[in-house]
């Protein structure tokens, strides 16, 4: 915005009336000094004053500048009339009108019957003239209404701009969160549940009672931060996407690490296709992990297989435990693993199974096309 439409915005509206009605008394007064009857005078001092209430009643203010018109060869009253109407409407033949009758009321003379005495070319002459005058406010008021529409639709898309930044910054958060809450479950719950576990174990086979109090101590602090864990994973799945994953992420080759680590005794068979990628190498990893915290916790005692396989169209892994041999502990679940397993194997355009055995065991599968590994 230049220095001059700045200054021009901080006058005051009832200054710029107040500014058009001393100009178009003026223009009046010079136009009917030394020979106006008070008929006209009162004309003109009632299209002037109108001029005050343009901006609510613009017709009316146009229809009180015509009787002037027809006395006079004023200018002020009538453009700015006819300038103000156009602004505030968008009605053409309205304003079409309007120009016709400002034009007619300047050709016309008064009296009447000597504006028909006259030469009638001049007169055509004369009221196109008047017709083109009376439409250049009309042009210049409607294009400050369109610079006005352009000015709002401008804001308009700012404004959504504004809100299209704003959910997408909300959707990269939630997708953050759903994917903090997923590598929560699969590293910390698999690592806290272990103690519980052993914790347990050792509370059974202890011999000395401080031994046995310690072990009741840390199963019971394992199993009041699990359910803490599951309650804060909860809130952060409460919105989320599917988008790239936090780092780093372990692969294959971390996968021994992760069964020896297990507490269960497990044997690894097979192999994946050469070269595998990344996400599909941390998908692997990733349901072998649950799948062997879902035996410790459900399982106590069975032993497992992860076995790993490829053929022409498929890739996979399938761990399948035992029957387990003692009573299992009782650990909070929030039951997200499987969810957040079918979640990542349909990243790969996979599938994840989980069902029971015949033989009173547990087997998980994630099968995946070929292409994707």
């Amino acid at each position: 915005m230049s220095t001059g439409q700045a200054l021009w915005r901080r006058v005051p509206p009832w200054a710029v009336d107040t500014g058009l009605v001393v100009l178009a008394a003026l223009d009046a007064w010079i136009n009917l000094y030394g020979e106006a009857t008070p008929f006209m005078w009162a004309c003109a001092a009632v299209g002037c004053a109108g001029l005050f209430l343009r901006r609510r009643l613009p017709l009316t203010v146009f229809l009180l500048t015509l009787p002037m018109t027809l006395f006079m060869d004023v200018a002020v009253a009538p453009i700015a009339s006819l300038y103000t109407l156009a602004t505030s409407t968008r009605n053409r033949p309205l304003l079409a009108g309007c120009a016709l009758l400002n034009a007619a009321a300047s050709t016309l003379a008064w009296p009447l019957p000597d504006s028909f005495s006259r030469d009638q070319t001049w007169t055509l002459i004369q009221f196109v003239y008047t017709l083109a005058t009376a439409f250049a406010p009309i042009l210049f008021g409607q294009l400050v209404q369109a610079g006005h529409d352009v000015a709002r639709q401008l804001v308009e898309v700012e404004e959504a701009r504004e809100h299209e930044r704003a959910l997408y910054a909300q959707t990269v958060l939630a997708r953050e969160r759903a994917q903090l809450a997923r590598e929560m479950h699969d590293v910390v719950s698999h690592q806290v549940s272990l103690i519980a576990v052993q914790a347990g174990a050792l509370q059974v086979a202890a011999k000395d009672p401080d031994a046995r109090d310690a072990a009741r101590t840390i199963r019971t602090l394992s199993v009041n931060t699990l359910d803490e864990l599951r309650h804060m994973v909860t809130l952060l799945r409460a919105s989320g996407g599917r988008e790239t994953e936090l780092t780093p992420q372990p692969t294959l080759a971390d996968l021994q690490q992760l069964i020896a680590n297990s507490g269960i005794e497990t044997t690894l068979t097979g192999g994946l296709p050469p070269g595998i990628s990344t996400t599909a190498q941390r998908t692997v990893y990733r349901t072998v992990q649950e799948a062997l915290t879902n035996v410790r916790k459900h399982a106590p005692g069975a032993r497992a297989e992860v076995h790993l396989w490829h053929d022409t169209q498929h890739f996979g892994v399938t761990v399948t435990n035992t029957a387990p041999t003692r009573p299992s502990v009782a650990l909070p679940s929030a039951r997200h693993g499987l969810i957040g397993l079918r979640e990542r194997a349909e990243l790969l355009d996979g599938t994840l199974t989980a069902k029971p055995t015949p033989e009173g065991g547990y087997e998980t599968e994630l099968r995946a096309p070929t292409r994707h590994a």
